[in-house]
């Protein structure tokens, strides 16, 4: 068998750590590594004690899960560690810029178990997690302060097909919904992903995400 994923509870209600922490544990694939109620002490944990993924809260005092994100993940760190950000989307208005600063997905916490659970599973693999309600409202709702002014879709290297599947990655669809609506197969909208990231030089699906947004591909 393969070592269980180790993940590292980050959030300052004690509630939710327990609640989150006991779901996680009850896996036989995953193991909680630690528990922290702030930032700083996430970034001084993940350090410590490696987890393969940190599943961050985004308000919490001291340092906040912005800012913890940024150290973890963010441009130039040696190791970066994945971060899940689970976040409640009619309070944390900050979010977008939690992507900007590396975490490989978010989702809402009033999400079920099972999505949380098959977050922490992809995010862990090195995949990105796009919970398509907050792709479509979240980044949607923030698509003019992310877009800067004059960004054109002329600016983009990518061919027209790319365009396409690019458009519907921000719209928070699956590859199988991108297949499906593109009438192509699973394993060539996989090519055209990778391709769009190594064009655009980008780290995964979150940063494809933002990409569109700033440069007017979508609204």
């Amino acid at each position: 068998m393969s070592a269980p994923v180790r993940v590292l509870v980050c959030d300052d209600q004690a509630l939710i750590r327990t609640g989150l922490s006991t779901i996680i544990d009850a896996q036989p694939d995953m193991a909680v590594a630690g528990e922290c109620g702030d930032g700083r002490t996430a970034v001084e944990l993940a350090g410590r004690l490696r987890p393969d993924v940190v599943v961050m809260d985004v308000r919490m005092p001291v340092l906040d899960g912005i800012e913890a994100t940024r150290l973890l993940a963010g441009a130039g760190v040696e190791h970066p560690v994945k971060v899940l950000v689970v976040t409640t989307f009619n309070l944390d208005e900050y979010v977008y810029e939690a992507l900007r600063a590396g975490a490989s997905g978010f989702l809402l916490k009033d999400a079920p178990p099972d999505r949380l659970l098959h977050g922490i599973r992809t995010v862990a693999t090195g995949a990105a997690l796009l919970d398509p309600e907050v792709t479509r409202r979240l980044v949607g709702h923030y698509a003019a302060r992310i877009r800067p002014a004059g960004g054109s879709p002329q600016d983009t290297p990518l061919t027209p097909r790319e365009l396409e599947v690019l458009r519907l990655i921000a719209d928070g669809r699956s590859n199988s919904e991108i297949a499906a609506a593109l009438v192509i197969s699973q394993e060539t909208v996989k090519t055209f992903v990778s391709r769009i990231l190594t064009k655009l030089n980008l780290r995964d699906r979150v940063q494809a995400v933002v990409y569109a947004y700033r440069h007017g591909l979508v609204s």
